[in-house]
């Protein structure tokens, strides 16, 4: 009897391989979602992209440096960075690529960052907010943050108020914010927002990725006028290096890899949401796929963004007006 339902078993897995087999070209081509299509050159634009030594920073900065823009990495690795840099000179010819060093886990590391950066930078015209990380043990930024929501929120915040005046002189610029579609699943919570009481890294992750689409949202009210808009983005569930804390996560990756964007499908989203002409006026929006995109209610709520964006100057003690 046990052989026989294991031969089932058996048959029933060869027969789903041999399926997934035949329509593997079909899965790949849905799974790689919408493709930048905008041909615009960016030449004299300069880009600042967080987290560019690899996944979909990395494809970003290739597509930008392709299209002319000087295009600064900041990474936490530098020799990671530099290998980066590299690499997109090799690959596109005359490509101005720099690399900064910049942890986003440091609220030291991002004023010196941006201290050197507006010494050095004459104009930023995009700014893209791509750097994060993804359930982590927990851990604790150099401040006392929830790693989570110091790095993918917190960090993002205080370098995007270190440099919106020069993105304002700029203007007309962007603000580019990779969320994810799990900040559906994502709850602020104002009582306990670095998980002291309980924690959880699916949920810390969550709760960091809502908090991306509500600064987003309330960024966009308070730059009104300026030129400078600001939008978020799901890149799509994409096989990188994220998941390297996850062990399941992990597993899952590699079972399902079929089913996953590549880095440079995963980072159509963050280049269209860069270069578009027809995004010069549209801020405060959500994008997958290149294309608009549903946000979850909680992301939608007004109240709580500008709650969000109050204790967020608090913590970082700043006045963000």
């Amino acid at each position: 009897m046990m052989m026989t339902m294991l031969a089932v078993v058996v048959a029933l897995f060869g027969v789903v391989a041999l399926i997934l087999r035949l329509l593997s070209s079909h899965i790949r081509k849905y799974a790689a979602g919408g493709v930048c299509l905008c041909t615009a050159r960016l030449d004299g634009k300069t880009a600042l992209i967080t987290g560019a030594n690899c996944g979909i920073g990395k494809e970003t900065a290739l597509d930008l440096a392709s299209r002319g823009a000087r295009v600064i990495l900041a990474c936490r690795d530098i020799e990671k960075g530099e290998e980066t840099a590299a690499e997109i000179r090799r690959r596109v010819g005359g490509a101005q690529v720099e690399v900064r060093e910049l942890d986003l886990a440091d609220t030291c590391s991002i004023r010196a960052f941006a201290q050197r950066f507006l010494r050095e930078v004459n104009h930023l015209h995009i700014l893209i907010n791509n750097a994060g990380v993804m359930m982590c043990p927990y851990m604790k930024t150099a401040d006392g943050f929830e790693m989570h929501l110091g790095v993918n929120h917190l960090g993002h915040f205080l370098l995007t108020y270190l440099l919106i005046g020069l993105l304002k002189r700029s203007a007309p610029a962007r603000v580019v914010v990779v969320s994810s579609l799990a900040h559906y699943f994502g709850w602020i919570r104002f009582h306990d927002l670095h998980s002291q009481g309980s924690y959880n890294s699916g949920l810390a992750y969550c709760q960091s990725k809502l908090a991306n689409v509500l600064f987003t949202r309330e960024l966009s009210h308070r730059l009104t006028g300026s030129n400078v808009t600001v939008n978020s983005l799901h890149p799509g569930t994409v096989r990188s290096e994220l998941v390297r804390h996850s062990t399941v996560m992990s597993l899952l990756f590699t079972l399902f890899s079929m089913f996953l964007k590549t880095p440079r499908e995963g980072a159509q989203t963050s280049i269209y949401c860069a270069v578009a002409e027809e995004l010069h006026s549209i801020s405060g929006k959500h994008f997958s796929d290149c294309a608009p995109a549903s946000v979850a209610p909680q992301g939608r709520c007004d109240e709580t963004a500008r709650k969000l964006w109050d204790v967020s100057c608090e913590l970082l003690g700043i006045e963000w007006d």
